[in-house]
């Protein structure tokens, strides 16, 4: 895997921790998160605990992986732009943590995955219906966690909740529908990954921010932030998915090719041209009329992966990613913050383009 970019001067110069911020977001919302998935009936509790990691598959006690908490940790320290106590963004953390959850509860299934942080996915273990019916769980649970605090700022936060769900629903009928067909180009894929990831990354960065009392034009460019982060983030993992270590991913070998996805590597290498596009370009077609794709032996794959490394994808990616992290930083500067929390913005920009899960 690539390095994408290297850390930022500002977090370099600051040594930001961003494994302490990481664990103060997941801190602060774990016990509301837990309070808001005890009210939903059984066996769905159950159910929303296997998957966040609190349970196994057996309902005994489990220190499961809970994902890397960038979203909690970018809604709690947006709060403190407006020099609010972190605490204020609480509420709007456990919102987009739940709906982030929904999300791959419903895509685990949709997808086929049958694994994700190690484990047996939810739809594996305790069948579709569970899954489906525990994800709208989670998406109702998320509005019912900001409009209980019945103020004029949590009405503003729900709205823009909600209005980043639905482009993030967009974006997962997109992907799918991608999937069908033969060539996609390199702007729909973006408009994809910034409906699918952009669009609630960017919520996440300045939902704090709106439950402290930001106006528009504050929430506007902070979410300008994570919109861009999302993207450089997506295409990271766009990078994992054909690359990654599945030690560190927690999925397959290849798992973005076996699943057929139009990833921004696979985009950008068939939109390159040359010899090595044209023959992907052949391959992929051949693909997605063969009856025996899904025994396609590791090398088969492999190949595949070495032909999009060839025709400039991968390469590409890397690029993309580094140029969707300069424009989210580059968009901190129209916000008024104390300098901390810029460097720690700045630092958590880092931390997701410079990963290997």
């Amino acid at each position: 895997m690539p390095t994408v970019p290297p850390a930022s001067k500002a977090a370099r110069e600051t040594a930001v921790d961003v494994t302490a911020l990481l664990e103060r977001g997941r801190t602060l919302a774990a016990p509301v998160l837990r309070a808001a998935i005890d009210r939903l009936a059984p066996p769905m509790d159950t159910v929303a605990a296997y998957h966040f990691g609190w349970i196994d598959a057996q309902g005994r006690p489990a220190e499961g992986d809970g994902g890397k908490a960038v979203r909690p940790a970018l809604a709690v320290l947006s709060a403190e732009v407006m020099s609010a106590a972190p605490e204020t963004g609480v509420p709007g953390a456990v919102a987009v943590e739940l709906v982030h959850n929904f999300s791959l509860l419903h895509d685990d299934l949709m997808d086929g995955d049958e694994q994700r942080r190690h484990r047996d996915t939810v739809w594996k273990v305790h069948g579709p219906a569970q899954a489906i019916l525990v994800g709208d769980a989670l998406f109702a649970l998320a509005n019912e966690v900001l409009l209980e605090l019945g103020t004029v700022e949590a009405g503003r936060a729900t709205r823009r909740l909600t209005t980043a769900t639905r482009a993030l629903i967009d974006g997962q009928a997109q992907d799918i529908s991608y999937e069908h067909r033969d060539r996609v180009s390199v702007e729909e894929c973006l408009e994809m990954e910034g409906n699918k990831t952009g669009a609630l990354l960017a919520c996440a960065s300045s939902i704090g921010a709106v439950l402290g009392g930001a106006d528009d034009r504050t929430a506007d460019s902070l979410e300008k932030y994570g919109y861009h982060l999302g993207l450089a983030f997506q295409a990271v993992d766009d990078l994992l998915g054909i690359w990654g270590d599945p030690v560190s991913t927690g999925k397959q070998t290849w798992s973005d090719l076996r699943q057929r996805k139009k990833s921004l590597p696979v985009v950008a290498a068939l939109a390159a041209g040359g010899s090595a596009s044209e023959r992907l370009g052949e391959i992929l077609a051949a693909d997605a009329k063969s009856s025996d794709f899904e025994n396609f032996s590791e090398e088969e794959f492999a190949a595949r992966a070495a032909l999009i490394e060839e025709a400039g994808g991968r390469e590409w990616t890397a690029d993309e990613a580094r140029r969707q992290h300069t424009i989210a930083i580059e968009a901190l500067d129209a916000v008024d913050m104390p300098d901390r929390v810029r460097e720690q913005f700045t630092a958590l920009a880092d931390f997701v383009v410079v990963r290997k899960r």
